[in-house]
């Protein structure tokens, strides 16, 4: 979510690009699955630019509601499954790998409750001055979202990884400050954390697969 639909387009094409180096960057299958997450969040701003203009009228109506149902589908059922999912899936700890299941079973189970809300009942958006005010029913209210945000946050913050745990914490703190602009109707700024988030797992991936950007072997970086 951002403030304008020219923020949503420069931000989607930013993160995408983020996003596309990451991937370029991971070495194996693990690492792909956390380096993919940018082009998602990319996916997902470009998706909210279209409902911009669609409740603007300058695309047709219809186009703005396909957009307003993608982006409700991506952040309520895609995000809560995919984010714990992929920093289970490049951690290199066995243990701690296993303690982050629940939590991918917790984003499964979160995802499954929002998505019967839209499923359920009607659903739609409308502009709340510097940010897009989407009405869906949330069964569980405060308990689900606070579900969500440990099944998005605390992976991270079990990772091996130093830069993945500070990210974590930042991330903790930065869903607060955000939903706090939000909910006072100032502003979204997601889009901004968004990008954040893109570099700091695109810097992540290239520490942790430096061999494409040397040049040279495992062997050679070891010895």
């Amino acid at each position: 979510m951002c403030y304008s639909p020219e923020a949503d387009l420069v931000a989607g094409l930013v993160v995408g690009g983020v996003g596309i180096n990451a991937l370029y960057h991971a070495d194996d299958r693990r690492k792909k699955t956390l380096a993919a997450i940018p082009v998602l969040l990319a996916a997902h701003q470009l998706v909210e630019a279209v409902a911009w203009w669609g409740l603007e009228g300058q695309v047709s109506r219809a186009a703005g509601d396909v957009a307003v149902s993608v982006f409700l589908l991506i952040a309520l059922g895609v995000v809560p499954i995919v984010v714990p999912f992929a920093v289970m899936r490049s951690e290199p700890n066995l243990r701690r790998r296993r303690r982050m299941v629940p939590f991918v079973v917790l984003g499964i189970a979160v995802a499954a409750v929002l998505l019967m809300g839209i499923a359920t009942n009607p659903y739609g958006a409308a502009i709340g001055g510097r940010y897009i005010a989407y009405e869906t029913v949330i069964f569980g209210g405060g308990l689900t979202v606070a579900l969500y945000g440990l099944a998005v946050c605390v992976p991270f913050l079990m990772s091996s990884h130093r830069r993945l745990v500070i990210f974590g914490l930042a991330n903790v703190a930065a869903l607060m400050v955000l939903s706090a602009l939000l909910t006072s109707g100032l502003i979204s700024l997601w889009c901004v954390w968004a990008a954040v988030s893109s570099v700091v797992i695109a810097l992540h991936i290239r520490e942790i697969s430096g061999t494409r950007s040397t040049g040279r072997s495992p062997a050679a970086l070891a010895g």
